[in-house]
């Protein structure tokens, strides 16, 4: 099972690259760190809506969440527990679960920092912190995603950074996409 799971992840990074580079609505991501022990990724985007939608929508990730990345296929079964200690978890069949994330840090309208490890990343010795800046800027939001991934990954870290920021980009893009659309599929109005 665990393998199909990271399989599954693995072809939602490569479709999400390829929809990635069609879709440039993200100012900027990069990898701007990497080392044998983690990577640090920063991606930029700006929003055209307020601070305090645009968290409003990170507290509720089935609406803007890929279902390619997620262990359900099902963005639905998403919810984040907005307080200090709050779970971004996932409901999978037969009652079971997955904590992707738990809330470090709440601001409202300001920021949201998250710890733990997501996707395959869960099978490893490591930890992260996500951490989603907003300013209000030029009647909109410029939302910055800081994402620090350290410790011991079976195989060394070689692809993954990459593919992390990736998927995170393509997170980003259906945020900013579900704000200023409705929908977070791309073609849609």
């Amino acid at each position: 099972m665990r393998a199909t799971r990271t399989g599954s992840l693995l072809l939602g990074a490569s479709v999400a690259l390829a929809l990635i580079a069609a879709d440039t609505k993200c100012s900027r991501a990069a990898v701007v760190e990497s080392a044998a022990n983690g990577f640090a990724i920063e991606q930029i985007a700006h929003i055209a809506a307020p601070p305090d939608r645009v968290y409003a929508a990170l507290l509720d990730p089935a609406k803007w969440w890929s279902p390619r990345h997620t262990f359900s296929g099902s963005s639905a079964n998403l919810t984040l527990d907005a307080k200090a200690g709050g779970c971004f978890c996932e409901k999978l069949p037969n009652g079971g679960s997955v904590q992707h994330l738990f809330v470090a840090d709440l601001d409202p309208g300001k920021t949201l920092r998250l710890r733990g490890a997501l996707g395959p990343f869960q099978s490893q010795g490591v930890d992260g912190a996500l951490t989603f800046t907003l300013k209000a800027n030029a009647g909109g939001t410029d939302l910055m995603l800081d994402n620090i991934v350290g410790g011991f990954i079976k195989g060394g870290f070689g692809k993954w950074p990459a593919l992390a920021d990736q998927m995170l980009a393509e997170q980003l893009t259906r945020l900013k996409r579900y704000l200023e659309t409705g929908s977070p599929e791309a073609g849609t109005k």
